[in-house]
């Protein structure tokens, strides 16, 4: 990885219109491809400037003035272009939607060099080198499958970004869980850091806030397969939610503890739990509005093979369909 920077330099009049309102919020109207933070600190940094001059964010402006605009954005996710396989749903010039498969990671990082989304995205998609974390602006863990969005210009970047953080982007999850729900409702728990094993999170009231909504889809002799909504994108957010509701993810290596097979559990069934090697959680629908065009775009696909064929199994179990001379 090597640092690289790319300039990004504009200039323009401030309507008249627009006089008596301060410089950052002027700026934020005039330079719409980036964000207000980027925005303020060109302001403070001098790389904005008003007529010439260096200006505090809050100062207001009375129209006409000149703003000129150059700063350069430091990449520093500059990693190796890879050719990692990709299943791209959707492509345009704004936006990127890929379904990842279990085992893939999406960020370069500490064990994982090389191998992931990242890489894979800047080895289809050079472009993106010139974005912030080459346009990636959400995760999915390692084993989760699913839907995720990436930003192929520094406008989509902000836009998106910016959905993430009012909540408007809908987000929605399947999950196979441990225990039989009665029915669907809401976990509203603040998540944080674990405060002994640093790779877990935890529900914490020194957390930030993180409101999963779910409801029941199917109920089976010892499972149940639900949808969830997120409100929220904290780490692990679904997986600690459950847990914390004491219906954990089957397979979930961190959360579920240690495998408790259900009383009188079918050896058919005793296999499929003990094999699945992944948290069963899959990201199958994905809402947003197109940075450019303004339109409500939505997605959603099927449920990868590993959960289809464990369903299977359970519905088969649940229905009395497995051969007695197993047990």
């Amino acid at each position: 990885m090597t640092d690289s920077h790319t300039t990004v330099q504009d200039n323009v009049k401030v309507p008249m219109e627009l006089g008596q309102k301060r410089l950052d919020q002027v700026a934020a109207i005039l330079f719409p491809d980036h964000s207000r933070s980027r925005i303020q600190t060109w302001i403070k940094s001098g790389q904005l400037t008003v007529d010439g001059k260096t200006l505090k964010p809050r100062e207001k402006l009375v129209g006409g003035e000149q703003l000129a605009l150059n700063a350069e954005i430091e990449i520093q996710e500059r990693w190796q272009a890879e050719p990692v396989e990709l299943d791209v749903v959707y492509a345009d010039d704004d936006i990127i939607v890929i379904n990842k498969p279990a085992g893939l990671v999406v960020h370069p990082g500490a064990g994982t060099p090389g191998g992931t989304v990242l890489n894979g995205l800047l080895h289809h998609y050079p472009e993106v080198g010139t974005i912030p974390r080459a346009g990636i602006v959400h995760r999915l863990d390692k084993d989760t499958t699913g839907l995720m969005v990436v930003a192929r210009s520094l406008t989509a970047h902000t836009s998106l970004v910016a959905q993430l953080q009012d909540r408007s982007m809908g987000r929605e999850y399947e999950a196979v869980v441990t225990g039989v729900m009665t029915g669907g409702g809401k976990v509203d728990e603040p998540i944080g850091r674990h405060p002994t094993v640093r790779t877990k999170m935890a529900v914490s009231h020194a957390g930030k806030p993180a409101v999963t909504h779910y409801r029941v889809l199917e109920r089976y002799r010892n499972h149940t397969l639900i949808r969830c909504k997120l409100e929220t994108g904290r780490t692990h957010q679904i997986r600690v939610h459950m847990a914390h509701i004491h219906y954990p993810l089957v397979g979930d290596p961190l959360y579920a503890g240690r495998m408790r097979l259900p009383k009188g559990v079918h050896p058919d069934v005793a296999k499929a739990l003990r094999t699945l090697d992944r948290q069963a959680l899959h990201a199958t629908y994905l809402e947003l509005v197109h940075p450019k065009s303004g339109e409500t775009m939505a997605w959603q696909v099927e449920l990868p093979d590993d959960m289809v064929d464990l369903l299977a199994l359970l519905e088969a179990d649940a229905e009395g369909d497995l051969p007695d001379d197993d047990y």
